[in-house]
């Protein structure tokens, strides 16, 4: 698999960080940009629909993928499997937008294996304690689940000095043009600006 015109964005953060709500405003704000949808053997919740949130597939037709090599990245969460489908990801910057895929830590750096040009980008709390209240007051969780969950965030949180970039989300509008400043310079890098203008560099005799 290689990449073709658009460029291709991993972003991770621990659960409360407020990384959905990031890239469901980044979405909203740049048509450019595409979210990946990923496979799972889960079945739907609430409004979800095949396609929209995730691509629903049989326990089968996933161990088909996996056979087949199809996916980009996989993991098995609470008894279900959720994977990134290769040909999903290619179609979509093949047709010249930028993708966008919400994965853990551990699926970031099995893409960027596959694709070193992917850009990982890891959202931070501004302190545990935040992202403890931000964890409680959606009043979701039983205490046990919120200690779970902070105890897995701790984990995810020490890899974030391996990403190529990492935002704090303290305000959200901050945060957000943080964002968009990396999908910004992205764009203008010279190898992007080539493939995108490849008529005007060529008339330029840029090399």
């Amino acid at each position: 698999m290689t990449q073709t015109t658009g460029s291709l964005f991993i972003i991770s953060a621990p659960s409360g960080a407020g990384k959905s709500s990031l890239v469901k405003a980044l979405l909203a704000a740049d048509p450019q940009v595409a979210l990946s949808i990923s496979h799972t053997t889960r079945a739907p919740r609430g409004q979800e629909q095949h396609g929209r949130e995730y691509f629903f597939t049989s326990a089968a037709e996933f161990e088909q993928l996996i056979a087949q090599n199809a996916l980009l990245e996989w993991a098995q969460v609470h008894g279900n499997h959720y994977g990134t489908s290769a040909q999903t990801v290619q179609a979509q910057l093949a047709s010249g937008r930028d993708v966008i895929l919400e994965i853990d830590y551990q699926g970031a750096f099995q893409v960027q294996k596959q694709l070193p040009g992917a850009q990982l980008i890891f959202i931070l709390p501004p302190s545990m304690e935040e992202l403890h209240a931000r964890i409680t007051k959606r009043g979701e969780d039983a205490p046990e689940k919120i200690a779970l969950r902070m105890n897995n965030a701790r984990e995810e949180i020490s890899q974030a000095g391996k990403f190529d970039f990492v935002i704090i989300n303290d305000r959200f509008e901050s945060a957000l043009a943080d964002l968009q400043s990396i999908l910004a310079a992205q764009r203008l890098r010279a190898a992007a600006q080539r493939q995108r203008h490849a008529a005007l560099f060529a008339a330029m005799h840029i090399a």
